[in-house]
């Protein structure tokens, strides 16, 4: 018995060690990340501004190539008639031309070293932005790594003799977890932190324009900043529904999936249908959450793999049960492959089934369409928030 806790000691002590040298070298990536960000910013506003100083030396450039044509042009017609200009003339027309041609030349190698500048940052912009993904991913990969080792270690001898599916299955659903995370953490970093980055980014430019007196430019400005923060609202509102629909607690669990069946068809051009077959009721914030994300998950299904035109939700309530369906008209699949490959989607809808004590029966043949029947009891569910509030109290 001695031996075995320590070795179970020793074994914890190389976990934690592990755990700090994996925790360490992410927080290095991450800041590496970052550094990569700024820079980024960085960059985006030194080539808006290398762009507009680019345009303007062309401008320029058009604008001596004029003036330089018209002094060769006045030398030709002097060529032609010597004796009739005097001198003076002469001197100030060669003068003239010699400028022109002076200031040509400078305005070009001007240009051409802009270009360069700007060709130069635009690959420094590239390798930044793989920077930053490779960087995001190894993030992502480590957060699995983490989740799996700073697991309780009294749980390692229970798991050992748990059957070889179970192992996997907690594996799987840790990855699932992460791909979760990350989805959520791209959407945050492709829509509100870009948002945000350009937000700072026009602020900067603005603020140029002010000192410069630009006030018209810097109106301009001041209305995209306008409809990019708008946007970005969009945004962050359409991530915080994915996370929790704010509906649920206000409306109740009907109203919320109208509302979503109504997003879900115009995002994805699938005609989708709500029937409820008895009169509706509030359930405990729970259930109402489960049942959503059980059929939200279904839906996204349908939209991943089922090429479906219909698909209906169907739902009603009992005093101690919760029946609800959803079917679609898509391709289907064969129950029997299913084992075959990963499915992340149905394993968490079978794991948040199996918590709620609930029932889950999949219908799907090739050609035929999919249908998904679950089924929740209300009542256990009912005595156990009883339970868990009395104590509270």
């Amino acid at each position: 018995m001695d031996e075995a806790s320590i070795d179970i000691q020793v074994l914890d002590d190389l976990l934690q060690k592990t755990i700090l040298s994996v925790e360490e070298s992410k927080e290095k990536i991450f800041e590496i990340a970052e550094n990569a960000h700024r820079e980024s910013n960085h960059i985006r506003l030194e080539l808006e501004n290398l762009k507009a100083e680019v345009d303007q030396v062309i401008t320029q450039t058009d604008r001596l190539e004029v003036k330089a044509r018209q002094a060769r042009q006045q030398l030709a017609n002097i060529s032609r008639d010597f004796h009739r200009f005097s001198e003076a003339e002469i001197r100030v027309a060669y003068e003239q031309a010699s400028q022109m041609q002076i200031e040509l030349s400078l305005s070009r190698d001007k240009e051409l070293q802009l270009r360069q500048r700007r060709d130069e940052l635009e690959r420094r912009l590239r390798g930044i932005m793989n920077t930053i993904e490779k960087s995001e991913i190894l993030i992502s990969q480590m957060g699995v790594v983490m989740n799996y080792l700073q697991g309780d270690l009294q749980k390692v001898g229970i798991a050992l003799q748990s059957a070889q599916h179970h192992q996997l299955l907690g594996i799987e659903i840790i990855q699932a977890q992460e791909e979760e995370r990350k989805r959520v953490a791209r959407e945050i970093h492709d829509g509100p932190a870009q948002s945000m980055a350009n937000v700072a980014l026009r602020s900067e430019i603005v603020e140029r324009m002010l000192n410069q007196n630009r006030i018209d430019e810097a109106k301009v400005e001041l209305r995209l900043l306008k409809e990019l923060t708008r946007a970005s609202l969009v945004d962050v509102r359409k991530i915080i529904f994915d996370l929790r629909p704010m509906a649920l607690d206000d409306l109740g669990l009907v109203p919320t999936l109208r509302k979503y069946l109504e997003e879900y068809e115009k995002q994805h051009r699938i005609k989708a249908k709500l029937t409820v077959l008895s009169l509706e009721r509030r359930l405990i914030s729970s259930i109402e959450v489960a049942v959503f994300r059980l059929i939200q998950e279904s839906l996204n299904n349908t939209a991943k793999h089922a090429k479906a035109k219909h698909v209906e939700v169907t739902i009603g309530f009992s005093p101690n049960v919760v029946d609800f369906k959803v079917a679609d008209d898509g391709i289907g699949f064969d129950r029997s492959a299913e084992s075959d490959r990963p499915q992340f989607g149905i394993m968490g809808m079978k794991e948040r089934i199996k918590l709620l004590q609930g029932k889950m029966k999949i219908d799907s043949t090739p050609g035929k369409g999919t249908s998904l029947d679950f089924s929740i009891p209300l009542r256990i569910n009912e005595e156990i928030n009883a339970e868990a509030n009395g104590k509270s109290k």
